[in-house]
């Protein structure tokens, strides 16, 4: 469809829910007065306008950049008009943050960049470069364009949001070298990424795309690690109020440390598993009830774990599960290590910080079938056992439902085929992986999930809507890139 066309069609289904006599003042009682569907058809056509018109102040935002560079001088376009930059000129125009104004310029000039017919891209250097390099062949070659092309055409097509393209395309930042098999897997990644969004919040496009960054660029992961490790910082200081302030760098193992204590702590105040035991019940419902707040919560147990050092008791001090960080390798037919990342969140690890780990900790062999679905134990246990949910948050990262972002450790295992109803098997192809909060919808608000053999999950709202595919996440699935057959084992770290 094309641009204005949409935001026309846009404007006339706005001006159907409210009518024509509408006022801003009005629109707080009009919508009140909505029913679901109304109030959700609103937002819908409200974000695919912005998205419309976003599309063509960001272009606006390149060009603008491009008529402000530096060796313009004082007759760039910001400069002429009294601005130190082109991010500065937008802001005054606009009203949007420094932040969102620099935001706008870079996609700008990254959807410029992309585009053969703009003077002075890659794409016009590419070109030069081959006509002085082929000057005795009567035709030049189609010039290559950057790695990020695929991004700036969903961009304008409206298949990504400004945020979701800014994600990935710095999660990705960019490929080792310019040679036409790095070029090529970077666009490969932006590609899988693209079509993975609309399942992902913009968070987990973000970890996602660094996570496949890391598996490109294996050295960069290791120096990119190393040079968090340096910036690690702990600071305290007393403000004007006298009020004493601290502040803590992380570097990746420390952070997933930290992260894993204070979520096995809170976990019941944060939508953890539910407590089977009647005394984890007990202990549950105490620390929901609990009048201080989580971050209350976190300090105290930051101190209760300097108080007891390493004699703590982990039962009284972190409930029934201790703390922990769980990575996950996969290792090649070979028996080489091919990636790693923490099961939580999927955060890369280079594999220096993995086998220092293993030294420490060991490993949990995880045996997977040749389609890569692992421990299957049929009807002979009615719950999951404790290793096929190492291999449950190995296959799906966290919660399967669309758009969460919940943890692995978070996670409750799903029989998608009813136990009793069914005659339901406790197999990992027939389970899926959801937090307590959309495992608890699924169960109360109608919804179902099915699976058609190793197809993607689908997920089925009530009533007569479509089913929404449940993708696996692309982190995860380029995890697998290259392997054939798959490999014959997971190796999760423990």
């Amino acid at each position: 469809m094309a641009l204005f066309t949409d935001i026309d069609a846009q404007v006339a289904a706005l001006r159907d829910l409210f009518g024509d006599d509408v006022t801003p003042e009005d629109l707080p009682v009009r919508m009140s007065a909505f029913g679901t569907t109304e109030l959700v058809d609103t937002v819908t056509a409200v974000a695919t306008l912005v998205r419309g018109v976003e599309r063509i102040g960001i272009v606006a935002a390149g060009i603008a950049a491009k008529r402000s560079r530096r060796d313009a001088g004082q007759d760039g376009l910001a400069q002429e008009l009294g601005h130190r930059t082109p991010a500065a000129m937008l802001q005054d125009i606009t009203g949007v943050s420094s932040t969102e104004a620099q935001r706008q310029v870079r996609l700008g000039l990254s959807v410029l960049e992309a585009d053969p017919s703009q003077p002075g891209g890659d794409a016009e250097r590419d070109s030069s470069t081959q006509s002085r390099d082929l000057t005795d062949v009567s035709t030049t070659e189609t010039p290559r364009l950057p790695w990020h092309a695929p991004l700036s055409a969903a961009l304008l097509r409206g298949a990504l949001s400004p945020a979701q393209h800014d994600a990935i395309q710095r999660g990705l930042g960019h490929p080792v070298d310019e040679e036409h098999d790095t070029h090529a897997a970077w666009s490969a990644a932006a590609e899988q990424l693209i079509a993975d969004a609309t399942a992902r919040t913009v968070e987990e496009l973000r970890i996602q795309s660094r996570a496949i960054r890391d598996q490109l660029d294996p050295d960069g992961a290791e120096r990119r690690f190393a040079e968090r490790y340096e910036r690690r910082a702990f600071r305290l200081w007393t403000d004007a109020d006298g009020v004493e302030r601290g502040r803590i760098d992380f570097e990746d193992d420390g952070a997933a440390w930290v992260r894993a204590i204070r979520d096995a702590a809170l976990r019941p105040r944060r939508g953890g598993p539910r407590f089977i035991d009647s005394a984890e019940v007990r202990r549950g419902q105490d620390l929901v009830d609990d009048p201080r707040t989580n971050d209350q919560l976190s300090y105290d147990l930051l101190f209760d774990l300097l108080r007891a050092g390493a004699l703590a008791d982990a039962t009284a001090v972190f409930g029934t599960r201790q703390a922990a960080v769980r990575v996950v390798r996969v290792i090649d037919s070979a028996g080489q290590p091919i990636s790693a990342r923490t099961e939580d969140f999927n955060h890369s690890l280079p594999q220096s910080a993995v086998d220092h780990r293993i030294c420490e900790s060991g490993t949990v062999p995880v045996d997977v079938d040749p389609t890569g679905d692992p421990l299957n134990v049929g009807r002979e246990h009615r719950l999951f056992t404790p290793k096929q949910r190492i291999a449950l948050a190995i296959r799906d990262g966290g919660c399967r439902w669309r758009g969460c972002d919940r943890a692995a450790s978070y996670g409750e295992a799903h029989h998608i085929d009813e136990w009793h109803r069914d005659g339901g098997r406790t197999d990992i192809d027939r389970g899926i992986l959801l937090c307590r909060h959309h495992h608890m919808q699924l169960h109360h608000g109608g919804w179902r999930i099915t699976r058609d053999g190793r197809d993607d999950f689908l997920l089925h709202p009530p009533g007569r809507r479509p089913a929404v595919p449940l993708p696996p996440r692309a982190a995860l699935t380029a995890a697998w890139a290259g392997i054939d057959p798959p490999p014959k084992r997971f190796r999760p770290a423990a």
